[in-house]
């Protein structure tokens, strides 16, 4: 598994879609599709989830997913609005229940003062609400950071699925 600790997330979040009868699709940066390979380790993933946006490339996440390119230039493809954005776009893209999307700085290159290595923005959208939260993890490795994201990404869906409080 790509994503340590994560797999019982993962079928956890799969399980809880399931009995709620609901979909999920993906919009990945950082994390370069670790999600999409998380929750389809799980056995039976295919009747949840649509499928994933690997969205690298600030091209990429307009192109796709229909970030407008005015968010990105004035926020920072690393921001709380491009992560809203993203998740919002990829749901209506999808035509899902909700969407996941990860944007940050894994590193170990990039950061600066006011967005240092190890930050990261997830957000969620679901029909009623889009949830953005905000990870700083800190310097410790691009992998971790990756790991630490998909962990973080996949509680914030349980939070949204089930109402259950977040612990990432």
């Amino acid at each position: 598994m790509v994503t340590d600790g994560a797999e019982d997330l993962a079928t956890e979040v799969i399980r809880s879609l399931k009995a709620s009868r609901l979909t999920i699709t993906t919009a990945e940066s950082c994390t370069g599709g670790l999600i999409a390979a998380a929750l389809t380790e799980v056995p039976g993933a295919s009747s949840v989830f649509y499928g994933g946006f690997v969205t690298y490339a600030n091209e990429a996440k307009t192109e796709m997913i229909g970030v407008e390119a005015r968010t990105i230039r004035d926020f920072g493809a690393v921001s709380a609005h491009v992560a809203r954005a993203m998740a919002d776009g990829a749901r209506t893209t999808a035509l899902t229940d909700f969407a996941l999307a990860v944007t940050g700085i894994a590193g170990p290159a990039g950061g600066s003062e006011k967005k240092p290595v190890g930050l990261v923005y997830i957000a969620c959208s679901g029909s009623d609400e889009t949830r953005v939260i905000e990870k700083r993890f800190g310097p410790v490795g691009r992998e971790a950071i990756r790991k630490l994201s998909v962990k973080a990404a996949l509680q914030l869906v349980l939070e949204m699925v089930d109402g259950r409080p977040s612990e990432a």
